[in-house]
């Protein structure tokens, strides 16, 4: 008989090989987790390279690494030891970091190889146990088990999935990491540099291997190759477990049909709502991300005390949800709204410290600064949702504003000044973004003709960025028209 059932459901979007998503869902159906990976994505953390050294940079002690396809790594040279790097040798590196914003991959010549139980570390000596197996008794089991079948020569972390695991398939997962170790140096002796030469599981793989535990009570697919995947993984590692596995085959989206795809779109936005009434604004730049909490339409029902505890202890639990979601690293500041003792702050500071505990990416919290902040750290595990779903924006070039209409009407109107000073004809054309043409027919038109003492037109170009503009034509009122009939002969 199988043990008792979780609430969490994983959700795997695997129809479109181009672009596979998985969702975890919580008890309430609400998205706690996301991933996707697209076909032509390259260098994904956990893969093994053969790569050549392309150049050393001594003044920022790191050297850039070939890893084939004109792709390049980067190296810290405090990574390589009794190793002396230069150009043109080979090494045997692994990727730790995604490539992102524009930055290579970090690489690492210290390689691991994660098993469903254990992590591998060839020529490591050390032996581990998760820190998230919190039973010292349990703990103690298991490091002892560790030492007793660590292989001479490699190092080994027992991960939290472990818990409870007997010796037996301890081993078991120590020795198909041994074959893939083994397998990884023969065709790294076999293939020249640079070349890939351990590719790591598919993501549906990888989210089984990380993710599924006790916690959840449903896998659902949409592809029958991918639901008997799910089923060989359970039948090997969750012998004992009673997981509904699903195939979901209908015409219907299957993200639809679970309300994922409303979900993902907020993950664009910038405020996020809570239940409350209150809300955050999360800004992510290149150094760091910024949460500022806001009481919005909360207003509480004691004293103002009572208001800004309930406002900050709320938007906590959204803010570990929206790091693990958005999938967000490095430093993040958060502006909570101010408490004025220090018994709030510190239960605020403890109730982060739960919240992450169960965060596989290790943020750390560094308690409340001076000016009230509170700092936050959080291993880049992978490239953030925002990055894998969206671009810098075409219009304002990444800055998240473009130029108010208004000033982008005034500079076509000194544009307008400069060409009419330079010339004598009866009528022009300009043409600029379909809003802003709009925006200057029904606002300056007139006004500006009767100015500059000529026929003006303008035409909106849905082609257009916003806030570009050029004159088309410039001639007789007669030349003009002719110029409007003929495009609107194309575009008809």
């Amino acid at each position: 008989m199988g043990t008792k059932k979780g609430t969490k459901k994983i959700i795997a979007n695997m129809i479109d090989p181009e672009e596979i998503r998985i969702a975890i869902l919580d008890e309430k159906g609400k998205l706690y987790n996301f991933f996707i990976e697209r076909m032509f994505e390259q260098q994904r953390t956990g893969e093994i390279y053969k790569a050549k050294v392309d150049s050393v940079l001594p003044g920022m002690h790191s050297a850039f690494l070939n890893l084939g396809d004109g792709r390049n790594g980067f190296l810290y040279l405090n990574d390589v030891q009794n190793v002396e790097v230069k150009p043109g040798m080979d090494m045997i590196v692994q990727v730790v970091k995604n490539a992102r914003k524009g930055k290579g991959a970090r690489v690492s010549p210290r390689i691991s190889l994660a098993g469903h139980y254990m992590v591998l570390i060839p020529d490591g000596h050390e032996t581990g146990v998760s820190r998230r197996i919190e039973d010292d008794e349990e703990r103690a089991r298991l490091r002892d088990i560790a030492k007793e079948i660590r292989p001479e020569g490699f190092g080994i972390i027992i991960r939290t999935v472990a818990e409870g695991c007997d010796k037996e398939s301890l081993c078991d997962d120590i020795d198909a990491l041994l074959l893939q170790w083994e397998e990884t140096l023969c065709k790294a002796k076999q293939c020249s540099a640079p070349c890939l030469i351990h590719k790591d599981l598919g993501l549906l793989e990888r989210v089984l291997r990380d993710e599924l535990n006790d916690d959840f009570d449903e896998i659902v697919v949409d592809t029958e190759e991918d639901k008997e995947l799910v089923e060989e993984f359970i039948e090997q590692f969750f012998v004992e477990k009673n997981f509904d596995i699903t195939y979901y085959g209908e015409s219907t989206p299957i993200f639809d049909v679970y309300n994922i795809e409303n979900q993902l779109s907020e993950l664009r936005e910038r405020k996020v709502w809570l239940p409350s009434g209150a809300y955050l604004i999360i800004d992510q730049t290149e150094a760091m991300t910024v949460i500022d909490v806001n009481t919005g339409k909360f207003v509480g029902s004691k004293n103002l005390n009572d208001t800004v505890t309930k406002t900050n202890m709320e938007a906590a639990v959204e803010i570990a949800r929206q790091l693990r979601l958005r999938a967000i690293g490095g430093i993040i500041v958060v502006d909570f709204i101010d408490m004025k003792t220090d018994e709030n702050n510190n239960e605020l500071i403890q109730k982060l410290q739960e919240l992450f505990k169960e965060d596989r990416c290790k943020p750390g919290v560094y308690g409340v600064t001076g000016l009230g902040l509170v700092e936050i750290t959080r291993k880049r595990a992978r490239t953030d949702t925002r990055a894998a779903l969206s671009r810098s924006c075409p219009f304002c070039g990444g800055l998240g504003q473009v130029t108010k209409i208004e000033s982008v009407a005034i500079q076509i109107k000194r544009f307008i000044r400069k060409i009419v000073a330079s010339s004598r004809s009866e009528a022009l054309l300009v043409e600029t973004y379909p809003a802003i043409a709009d925006f200057i027919s029904e606002t300056f038109i007139a006004l500006w003709e009767e100015e500059f003492e000529r026929k003006i037109f303008i035409r909106g170009c849905p082609e257009f960025a916003w806030g570009k503009y050029k004159l088309d034509f410039q001639g007789s009122l007669k030349q003009v028209e002719q110029r409007l009939k003929t495009l609107a002969k194309r575009e008809g």
